[in-house]
């Protein structure tokens, strides 16, 4: 289970204040997780917000699912930090090797979470890479998962000012 961050009364009024979730589809964070998905050549992306008791994927590639339990997520331990959460397999993370989403459908062995902020500056979600394989990512790739991130952002930030 992640922990909470310590900001989370703010984080929560910042992501409700954006008005993000239980959205349409927004086709411009699409194309950037279509992107996202063709580059990296992973079974899943999300961009995942955050709320407090579920993560909703206000974009998402390659999985059915809308929404997942908040205390199940990987996303959630991502939002803790500004760095990328990079796990190149799940089955050698004590924090995740239980986790009913590794050893259940969608069988998550990596994942690779930047955060996502709002122009407040609260983080709220992530881009995620998710796949049923082990893998890693070179710094490069590191890099375009961050520089993607902040496309979606930049996008939030648009809405916003919308």
């Amino acid at each position: 289970m992640p922990d909470t961050p310590a900001n989370e009364f703010e984080r929560l009024f910042a992501l409700h204040q954006a008005h993000l979730l239980d959205t349409p589809p927004d086709t411009r964070v699409d194309e950037i997780t279509q992107r996202a998905q063709q580059h990296f050549g992973v079974q899943t992306v999300l961009v995942s917000l955050v709320d407090e008791h579920r993560q909703w994927f206000m974009s998402r590639q390659g999985l059915e699912a809308t929404e997942t339990e908040r205390n199940i997520s990987f996303c959630g331990h991502a939002i803790l930090s500004d760095k990328l959460l990079l796990i190149p397999d799940t089955h050698k993370d004590p924090r995740f090797r239980d986790n009913p989403l590794v050893t259940g459908d969608p069988f998550i062995r990596f994942y690779a979470g930047q955060p996502i902020r709002v122009p407040a500056g609260h983080r709220v979600g992530t881009l995620c890479l998710i796949d049923p394989k082990p893998r890693t990512l070179s710094s490069s790739e590191q890099e375009t998962l961050v520089s993607l991130a902040a496309e979606v952002e930049s996008v939030i930030a648009r809405r916003q000012a919308e």
